[in-house]
């Protein structure tokens, strides 16, 4: 990897997401060498990722440079590739671009969309974890409409307007509210020989209310908010499989779709190599003690969505969100400087601060330790919130004034086709149909 040998211990960290990134900021020009491996030159703000595949928001106001992250960082190294494999007998990793001896490793690979071994769904469904996957279903779904205008068959050309989602936490529900947006003020007037209240948005959820993870109270509200929009909701239904044509669930129930965007789970991305007395086996993450050890290794670690610390009250391990990995991150860059020191490390212990979504236009529920609120108040929070938490200040400008036009003019100018994109189907149409 051409990295200069050092005086200082080497830490390697795999991962420029929350939880890394976080760590390498801790670590700026400590008395270590850091070495941050990423299989993209870029960090991503994943929660405005439903912005840029509905056309909200252009991939580039999320996303930010690591290497201009870590410019002015001393003894630290960036390099571009995906690691394959964990050699943790001669403490190195093997990567794609060669291997790299390691003294301290911090795994945060983050996750990835979770089938639940479902080959059909994977293969005919779209995921939303990372920029590309969203700018293919931003131009899939304007592919769909563009597709639409040409077939003279009402069914098939339903079809292509029939939108389903598969899973009702933050993702599902903000997606469901900007599609719903899309249609009430934007498509209709795109395509005006298209029947557009014919399109119908299904939220389909395997329990008994949409943001399980929130109070009681918010998921009442984000429904509410979500049915005066429009979008259809399924609770209790689980989809047991996508053909690229025809969904079926575990009741009588089916549905006819072209699109089918899944959210309906995360696993961990995990990596070859570490003991299975480490992993926990049926979400893919890495067990983890009180200070982000990994099982069974003193100089090893594992933060964020990858890392699981089972606790009393947590028994599945801390929520996969972007709270605990960077403040996971943040105390392991403290306690890493604590261990070379020789001195006692910190346990971790979560600071909850809350949970929030948006549904659509002046509608958001907040859900704080000792307080609830909804409606316009919790829609501008919810947006400081994330303009605060971008990196970078041409970030949160762009996203600033994409949010105030879009606003004022009830628009969304990313509507934009720039890479054609087809999923795998079963959807033929015949001449006659076109």
């Amino acid at each position: 990897m051409n990295i200069p040998t050092s005086k200082n211990p080497r830490i390697v960290i795999i991962g420029g997401g929350f939880a890394g990134i976080a760590l390498a900021k801790k670590l700026k020009n400590k008395n270590v060498q850091v070495v941050l491996l990423d299989k993209h030159n870029y960090h991503t703000f994943q929660p405005l990722l439903y912005q840029v595949a509905t056309g909200g928001l252009e991939a580039g106001s999320i996303a930010y440079p690591i290497r201009k992250i870590v410019q002015e960082y001393k003894d630290f190294y960036f390099r571009l590739t995906s690691v394959k494999e964990i050699d943790t007998v001669n403490q190195k990793i093997i990567s794609e671009i060669g291997d790299l001896h390691y003294d301290y490793l911090v795994i945060a690979t983050g996750s990835k969309t979770n089938y639940f071994g479902n080959k059909d769904i994977e293969r005919y469904s779209m995921s939303m974890k990372t920029i590309p996957q969203s700018l293919n279903i931003r131009s899939l779904i304007l592919e769909n409409f563009e597709q639409a205008v040409l077939i003279k068959d009402e069914v098939e050309r339903n079809l292509l307007i029939n939108f389903v989602l598969v899973g009702a936490g933050p993702t599902g529900v903000e997606l469901a509210g900007a599609l719903a947006e899309m249609k009430k003020a934007i498509l209709q007037k795109d395509y005006p020989d298209l029947d557009i209240d014919k399109m119908q948005i299904n939220l389909i959820q395997s329990g008994d209310r949409i943001l399980n993870t929130m109070s009681e109270k918010s998921s009442e509200e984000a429904e509410k908010f979500l049915l005066n929009l429009g979008v259809k909701i399924w609770k209790n239904i689980r989809v047991t499989n996508y053909d690229g044509r025809t969904i079926t669930t575990n009741s009588d129930l089916t549905f006819e779709t072209a699109t089918v965007i899944w959210t309906a789970g995360v696993q961990g991305a995990k990596i070859a190599g570490l003991d299975a007395k480490s992993l926990v086996e049926r979400v893919e993450r890495i067990r983890v003690n009180q200070f982000n050890q990994v099982v069974g290794y003193d100089n090893i670690f594992a933060i964020g969505d990858i890392a699981s610390m089972e606790t009393e009250l947590l028994p599945q391990g801390h929520p996969m969100m972007a709270q605990p990995a960077m403040q996971q991150g943040k105390l392991l860059g403290e306690n890493l400087v604590k261990l070379l020191k020789k001195q006692p490390m910190k346990p971790f212990e979560y600071n909850d601060k809350g949970a929030m979504a948006t549904i659509g236009r002046n509608l958001a529920v907040v859900d704080l330790p000792h307080y609830h609120f909804s409606g316009v108040f919790a829609w501008f929070v919810w947006m400081f919130v994330h303009l605060f938490s971008l990196i970078g200040f041409k970030n949160k400008a762009v996203v600033f004034l994409n949010w105030v036009y879009n606003y004022i003019w009830f628009d969304r100018e990313g509507r934009l086709i720039i890479r054609p994109f087809k999923k795998k189907s079963f959807v033929t149409f015949t001449s006659d149909e076109v």
